[in-house]
């Protein structure tokens, strides 16, 4: 498995599974409202953690030093990012605060920080179900209907927040993962797809870990009647989805297979988006998650040695290849190359590697999303 994974291997038993849990879960009270938007990252803020430097020290497959690469956030950026992180808090409580705790600092920078080489990173908190609620979960892959309205509303609320204060007229790209991706995908149904005017502000919408459906061959007409899959770099207004395994894809496995009649889940391979096999660039960042979580001490469990660099990102170029599956179960299939660490499943063969998602194809992610920048700044 590459450092990323290793790194965040428990990120992933916990961000699906508390992910899955709303299912059970009574909504608080004042569900139907929000409050005002409270920022977890958003340009100018104090302690901004997808705000942090960008330098690099990049590392072939197989861990040899390569060199430094003196990267930087945007200076002028033309267009925003609105991230929406997974399920991570440690508040000993089935529905979290808006408080902002290390752990949502942590998995911003793992998730979310490295879009700032290319946009404005605006980050809301919102009141979603924390790691307590995991021996709630129901059964079974996760749907769109197994979100809090608590957290929908925070999450709405914040949308219009920011396009009233800071959009005027920027392209967005939407970012979310497991918990956060079953948010967003609520959210663009209702308040962006319907709506021509939202559309035109989409640049795109990373929706990683999260079960993105369209009807059965085709790239729309799921979960969104008008914005379709990516297909190209210089594409706009579409969806990048997917979730990572490295072994068949199990019967009943959470992610990439659907019940819903005539839908299947959509899988974009970030690295070869016409189809077919790519190259993924991982990049995770070296500070360690925050410490004494929960999330922490499950990676300190992992017991591996992770490359040692004074940057504060570390990158290894074309460790794995990928291409998405066809059949019944639609999933980023991953194979290491050159040497890279072989990946396992997490927690075992039915969740894949749902904890690669947001780093796997780092690298691969941000290059697409300053293209699809430039694209949309030319029209």
């Amino acid at each position: 498995m590459d450092s990323v994974s290793h790194m965040t291997r428990p990120i992933a038993l916990i961000l699906l599974v508390t992910g899955l849990a709303v299912g059970l879960l009574a909504a608080p009270a004042g569900a139907a409202s929000a409050p005002a938007t409270i920022w977890l990252c958003r340009p100018g803020l104090a302690h901004d953690p997808c705000s942090p430097g960008q330098s690099t020290t990049r590392f072939s497959p197989a861990g040899a030093r390569l060199g430094v690469a003196a990267l930087r956030p945007a200076s002028h950026p033309k267009v925003d990012c609105f991230y929406v992180y997974p399920t991570v808090s440690d508040q000993k409580r089935l529905v979290a605060t808006r408080t902002v705790d290390p752990e949502e600092r942590s998995i911003a920078l793992y998730q979310a920080a490295r879009y700032s080489r290319q946009c404005r990173v605006f980050a809301p908190m919102y009141r979603q179900y924390t790691l307590q609620a995991l021996t709630q979960r129901p059964a079974g892959p996760p749907q769109r209907s197994f979100v809090n309205p608590a957290a929908y509303a925070d999450v709405v609320q914040a949308w219009h927040t920011y396009l009233r204060k800071y959009n005027h007229g920027r392209g967005v790209v939407l970012i979310g993962h497991s918990q956060g991706t079953l948010v967003l995908r609520q959210v663009i149904d209702k308040e962006i797809d319907p709506k021509p005017a939202a559309r035109r502000l989409l640049v795109s919408a990373l929706l990683l870990g999260g079960n993105v459906l369209v009807k059965r061959g085709e790239d729309v007409g799921g979960d969104f009647q008008h914005i379709p899959a990516c297909r190209a770099a210089d594409q706009i207004g579409c969806v990048v989805a997917f979730s990572t395994f490295d072994q068949p894809v199990p019967a009943d496995a959470l992610f990439g297979r659907t019940t819903a009649k005539g839908m299947s889940v959509l899988c974009t391979n970030p690295a070869a988006l016409r189809g077919g096999a790519g190259v993924l660039d991982p990049v995770y960042p070296t500070a360690p998650f925050a410490p004494g979580s929960t999330i922490a001490a499950g990676i300190a469990l992992l017991d591996v040695t992770l490359p040692q660099a004074s940057t504060p990102w570390i990158e290894s170029p074309g460790s794995y290849s990928a291409h998405c599956t066809s059949g019944a179960a639609h999933v980023l299939m991953i194979a290491p190359r050159g040497g890279a660490p072989i990946p396992k499943p997490s927690s075992d063969p039915t969740w894949g590697l749902h904890l690669t998602d947001a780093t796997i194809a780092l690298g691969n992610l941000t290059d697409l999303v300053g293209e699809q920048a430039a694209a949309f700044v030319a029209r």
